[in-house]
């Protein structure tokens, strides 16, 4: 049986919360200082959680493609991630999520063009938790603690 106190030990993890800011709003905090507002679509100025949902996906879309594409195209290439995806109000549920990366790849040529997309696709598959997430499905619990 190996010793497990030699085990490396996991960074800290950044703590996320929300808080109440008032009806319908809140502020999405992180331990290291960002802050995101959110609140119901009829409130100006927020995201909603469907849409930080829909953005942490194409984020990290972009983020896990970014290596592959940088390499091929340099640092400074223009990207966007664009995502939809329309809510299922009756099951409260986005049955699916579509994404488009919009990249100038005219400098290649045909064939480096597809061996570009086939790498970043499986780059993508391979490490963007969100997108892994939520085609796998998750566990989610909910504790409710109280001032009583």
């Amino acid at each position: 049986m190996a010793d497990q106190s030699s085990a490396p030990v996991p960074a800290a993890s950044t703590e996320l919360w929300v808080e109440r800011t008032g009806t319908r709003r809140y502020t999405g905090r992180s331990s290291r200082g960002a802050e995101v507002l959110i609140g119901s679509e009829s409130v100006e100025g927020v995201f909603t959680p469907g849409e930080l949902l829909k953005i942490a996906l194409a984020a990290c879309s972009g983020m896990s493609s970014d290596l592959p594409l940088s390499r091929r195209l340099g640092d400074n290439y223009d990207a966007t991630i664009r995502v939809s995806g329309a809510a299922d109000r009756e099951n409260e549920v986005y049955p699916r999520l579509d994404e488009v990366l919009q990249v100038d790849l005219s400098e290649l040529d045909a064939e480096a063009q597809e061996r570009l997309l086939t790498v970043v696709l499986k780059s993508v598959d391979k490490v963007c938790t969100v997108g892994r997430t939520l085609k796998n499905g998750t566990v989610v619990n909910l504790t409710v603690e109280t001032d009583s």
